[in-house]
């Protein structure tokens, strides 16, 4: 039998201990074990001797499939976690640190949906505390990648050869008129309206006239069918993955992107 099959098994199994044969929640958890194997692999980066795969993935849930899950979630990431890394070497994909799952909850999500979105990480960045803390000590020194390599037989590399390989990107800023947005949400929507996430004041522009996504590691620009359009660098576009340094204008309002 598969490592892999082996480990949707025991994910399997996690819902049968809970609740017994007879419960089948609308959304099976090896459903999302599966797509998150396919997440990976259309997400899935190629540099010049390797293949990196994204190592952090947020899979959103519906407020009862959440409930459902909560008994026994913590159990759950860690099996998700186990499945894509034995995934990814069975496929021969690089990864910056073990897989990390987290689940939240989307209220706009009806019963048996989840969208899921993934990316690479700096693992030693994404693990500083957010009120600038000194991080926790660690016992003992720090595995190597080689220990790393003979546990899990996938190749996972430092901070310094992801940075090299340009291969993480930390946050996307959106600046309009001088006052930097963070992006922070898997999708921000840009318009007139005062419901938009990102407010432009233009009579020239859309009440919803645009919408940015994160999708794996990139941020795509997505022209709503608005009136006057979006362009990009001076080119009019419908769908735009943004990098450092673009203008978008909407009407007659630039706003400049920056991508660190």
């Amino acid at each position: 039998m598969s490592v892999l099959r082996t480990i949707e098994q025991k994910i399997e199994g996690l819902v049968e201990r809970t609740f017994g044969r007879v419960f089948r929640s609308s959304l099976q958890p090896v459903e999302l074990a599966r797509k998150l194997a396919r997440e990976m692999e259309d997400h899935k980066t190629v540099s010049v001797s390797r293949v990196y795969a994204p190592n952090q993935y947020t899979v959103y849930l519906s407020p009862t499939d959440r409930r459902q899950f909560a008994s026994y979630e913590s159990a759950l990431v860690t099996e998700l976690g186990s499945y894509l890394e034995a995934h990814a070497r069975s496929e021969g994909l690089s990864l910056l640190s073990p897989p990390r799952i987290r689940l939240e909850t989307d209220q706009d999500l009806r019963t048996g949906e989840f969208g899921i979105a993934c990316r690479m990480m700096d693992p030693v960045k994404s693990s500083k505390p957010a009120n600038g803390a000194p991080p926790a000590p660690v016992e003992g020194p720090p595995p190597s990648n080689e220990a790393l390599d003979a546990v899990s037989g996938t190749q996972v590399l430092s901070p310094e050869q992801a940075r090299a390989a340009g291969l993480v990107f930390d946050q996307v800023t959106l600046v309009i008129d001088g006052r930097p947005l963070r992006l922070t949400k898997r999708v921000t929507t840009m318009g007139r309206s005062r419901d938009c996430d990102v407010v432009v004041p233009d009579p020239n522009v859309s009440r919803v006239h645009a919408e940015v996504r994160h999708e794996g590691l990139d941020y795509v620009l997505v022209d709503l069918e608005s009136t006057n359009g979006v362009e990009v660098n001076g080119r009019r576009v419908s769908r735009h993955t943004l990098r450092g340094g673009d203008v978008i204008t909407m009407g007659t309002s630039e706003i400049r992107v920056e991508r660190t």
